[in-house]
């Protein structure tokens, strides 16, 4: 259950990269990663980002981990506004804000042992002695499931799904109150990915965390998210309630995300929706709205105007000329 005050505040979250071109570099084209993102996640709440590869997703994450700089919009941790930190001051700020990456094998450094690598968060930020870090370190362990043995071993003797599970005790060595969930299960085989998201879910109500889940379809965060984001092409077109968003969809991009996981009952005939075109580059957005030229649903209005996201009922937005009104 999640509490009444957001940890993570987002709003017109925007960021531009630009492309430089020719021998002396000049400003090129213009990248619109994230653009005009808004959003809250509220304490000991699971919210989920998705979308297709290069909708912004990741990179509205390490925005919010401050590992980017916004071009423009502001995120606030607790209700402050994190771009009015100093380096310094935010430094000791990231034992708060955490990450789990999609593959620890490129996030665990192969010349340190397990003990050393978790040691590591817990002596920078003075979790504890460095007497007592050996008992800390073990205790990690034990938390997600692995032996008190697996302290001295190096990463290349685990498996993938033992990986993420050191991976997760980093995460949480520092007792935070926000961790980035950034694809965490979608390097590893399907029955090992329940079991990260029933660890995960574990860890949260045991130290009240706050996450984001950011993954590719609605199948993951369905089981693990309270509210859900869908993002295509740097905005989010549809925002609500997980039970919401997906038994009664609203927008057209949405229902295809789900349509393209299948049911556990083999009984149930689900409505594949196709979208055969690619997505359009972010560098050159179609005009009006950007799923326009890939929405089986298109109208005229669509290629010309841009739909805003614009309030169903019960915090359920979505930007769509199908069921808004989207005046001017």
């Amino acid at each position: 259950m999640s509490g009444k005050d957001p940890v993570i505040e987002v709003k017109d979250l925007t960021k531009y990269f630009y492309l430089n071109k020719g021998l002396f570099k000049k400003r090129g084209a213009e990248l619109k990663a994230v653009d005009g993102v808004s959003f809250h996640i509220n304490e000991k709440e699971t919210f989920g980002l998705v979308g297709e590869s290069g909708c912004g997703k990741s990179t509205t994450g390490n925005l919010i981990l401050r590992l980017l700089s916004p071009t423009k919009g502001e995120i606030k941790l607790n209700g402050v506004n994190i771009e009015t930190y100093s380096d310094k001051e935010f430094r000791k700020l990231r034992k708060d804000l955490q990450i789990i990456f999609q593959d620890s094998s490129f996030a665990l450094d192969p010349k340190m042992t397990i003990e050393d690598i978790l040691s590591e968060p817990l002596l920078i930020h003075k979790i504890t002695s460095k007497y007592e870090v050996s008992k800390e370190v073990h205790k990690l362990l034990e938390l997600v499931g692995l032996p008190k043995l697996s302290a001295k071993k190096f990463p290349h003797e685990f498996s993938g799904g033992q990986k993420q599970r050191i991976g997760i005790a980093r995460a949480i060595a520092t007792k935070p109150k926000f961790i980035l969930c950034d694809e965490p299960v979608s390097a590893l085989d399907v029955s090992i990915q329940s079991q990260i998201l029933n660890l995960l879910e574990d860890l949260q109500d045991e130290y009240d965390l706050t996450y984001l889940f950011i993954a590719h379809g609605l199948n993951v965060v369905k089981h693990v998210s309270n509210r859900v984001g869908v993002m295509y092409l740097g905005k989010i077109v549809e925002i609500g309630d997980v039970e919401t968003i997906y038994n009664n969809p609203k927008h057209p991009y949405t229902e295809a995300l789900i349509s393209a996981f299948p049911d556990p009952d083999p009984d149930v005939e689900k409505n594949r929706v196709i979208l055969k075109r690619e997505v359009p580059s972010p560098i050159n957005k179609p005009s009006g709205c950007a799923f326009h030229t890939r929405c089986p649903k298109v109208m005229d209005i669509c290629k010309e105007r841009e739909p805003k996201l614009e309030s169903m009922a019960d915090g359920h937005r979505v930007a769509c000329f199908l069921n808004t009104k989207n005046e001017e």
